[in-house]
């Protein structure tokens, strides 16, 4: 599947009915996102006893730019492993009610290796305490140390439909989305309070003339999706912002002025 920069998102089997070259984060900024709002992880390494196998084993990490950082024991079977064959692979995924297999998921794949003295290993630190400030009780332990994944592959689900090996300069040069902490309180206001608005928005933006009813489903830097009750079911509707923003405020200010334009008639 295409992995389409900011245009249009992952396809629907029936005509789309928005603009399909609305802004789109791409796959490497939904999996920048993801990974980013998520300390855990499963560390896939290859088993030196019994020797060969892929041997899976829950950790924490950080993540210091687009690397994975762990602070791992010497006794722990992974270490071991990491220390024969340094391939690995960190599956991080996203939990929650309803169908797992809708949820989030990234792999990233690549080989480990561990950080000594300088400042790759003092960045490292510091990406992994701001992430786990309670192992500043055990930071300094002797038998424990800094492992990075050093990233060669980059798998990402968005749950049915959404997925793709992402490029690597697209992981590398993305950032997390600055809007996803907001994420749920716009959404869960935007249903509670502005249901009327969204259809409005539907009928006025999009081809969703007919929506009866609409709830928000997700929002980010670049614009927000919607599912419209229609004659046909409920369908997907995505509208832009009309540039990026990176606080609440903005997104408020943002839906604001799309109803002005909507009861405006200003397509």
């Amino acid at each position: 599947m295409s992995n389409d920069a900011h245009s249009r998102p992952s396809g629907e089997a029936e005509e789309l009915l928005y603009d399909t070259n609305v802004p789109t984060p791409t796959h490497g900024e939904r999996a920048r996102t993801l990974v980013a709002a998520i300390k855990t992880g499963t560390l896939a390494t290859i088993a030196k006893e019994p020797a060969g196998y892929p041997y899976g084993s829950f950790v924490t990490f950080a993540m210091d730019g687009g690397t994975p950082i762990f602070f791992i024991s010497e006794l722990a079977e992974h270490t071991k492993n990491l220390r024969r064959d340094g391939r690995a692979s960190l599956l991080v995924a996203e939990g929650g009610e309803g169908d797992p297999l809708a949820n989030g998921r990234v792999t990233l794949l690549g080989t480990c290796r561990r950080l000594v003295e300088g400042m790759e290993r003092d960045s490292a630190k510091a990406a992994y305490l701001e992430a786990h400030p309670n192992a500043s009780y055990y930071i300094d332990y002797s038998d424990f140390s800094f492992w990075r994944l050093d990233v060669e592959g980059v798998r990402y689900i968005g749950g049915y439909g959404r997925m793709s090996w992402v490029d690597i300069p697209d992981w590398s040069e993305s950032d997390a989305d600055p809007i996803a902490p907001r994420a749920r309180g716009i959404i869960d206001h935007m249903n509670a309070d502005h249901g009327d608005a969204m259809v409005l928005y539907c009928r006025v933006f999009s081809k969703a003339t007919d929506a009866t009813a609409v709830t928000m489903t997700s929002v980010d830097r670049y614009g927000f999706e919607m599912s419209a009750d229609t004659a046909k079911g409920p369908r997907p509707v995505r509208l832009a912002f009309s540039a990026p923003i990176s606080t609440g405020d903005e997104a408020r200010k943002e839906m604001v002025d799309l109803v002005r334009r909507a009861r405006a008639g200003e397509a």
